[in-house]
C-alpha cells in the first residue's frame, strides 16, 4: 500500500464528509433515535474512516458509501451497547428528531417506528437497502452475509413490517 501525505488523506476525508456526511448522520439519527448520540456516532464514523483511508485511496475499498455505512452501523451498535446508553434512555420519538424528514402521511411515521422495532439483523438490511439505497448484494457484503441470506432477511423484514402495520 502506498504512503499518502496527511494533506491527501485530509482532502479525501473532507470529500467523504461533504459527500456522505448528511446521509451518515441521518442514518445514525434513525438508528439511535437521539440527535446528540447520532452526531457523536457520525463523527466517530469519520474518525474511524480516516484511520483506514489509505485503503480507500489505493483502491482496496471499492464502494466508499457501503464502507462508510458499515462503519456507521457498527459505531451505532457500539453506542447502543455502551454502559451510558444502557442506563439512560435518551431516545426520542421519530417526529421529535430534527433530522427526520417530516412525514407526508401518518403511515410514514408508523412505518419508520415499525422498522425501528425490527431485530438488528433485519433493521440493518432495511436501512441499508431502502434508506441508503444500496444494492442487495452490496448490503450483503457490508453485513458479512451471503446474498441469499440478505434476500431472506429482507423478505423476513417485509413480512414482519406488513404484519405489524396491518395490526396497527
Amino acid at each position: 500500500m502506498a504512503a499518502y501525505t496527511e494533506e491527501v488523506r485530509e482532502q479525501a476525508l473532507v470529500r467523504l464528509m461533504e459527500q456522505y456526511g448528511d446521509g451518515i448522520k441521518r442514518m445514525c439519527c434513525v438508528y439511535l433515535r437521539d440527535l446528540g448520540a447520532a452526531e457523536d456516532a457520525s463523527q466517530e464514523t469519520f474518525i474511524k474512516a480516516y484511520s483506514h483511508i489509505d485503503g480507500l485511496l489505493c483502491g482496496e475499498i471499492e464502494n466508499e458509501r457501503a464502507w462508510l455505512s458499515r462503519i456507521a452501523i457498527n459505531t451505532c451498535k457500539d453506542v447502543l451497547r455502551s454502559s451510558w446508553m444502557r442506563h439512560i434512555d435518551r431516545r426520542r420519538a421519530i417526529e421529535e428528531l430534527p433530522l427526520a424528514a417530516p412525514p407526508q402521511h401518518p403511515e410514514s411515521l408508523d412505518l419508520t417506528e415499525a422498522i425501528l422495532r425490527l431485530p438488528p439483523k433485519l433493521k440493518d438490511i432495511v436501512l441499508l437497502h431502502y434508506y441508503q439505497g444500496l444494492h442487495l448484494r452490496t448490503c450483503a457484503q457490508i453485513l458479512g452475509i451471503s446474498a441469499p441470506t440478505a434476500s431472506r432477511y429482507l423478505a423476513q423484514a417485509m413480512k414482519r413490517l406488513r404484519i405489524d402495520l396491518e395490526r396497527g
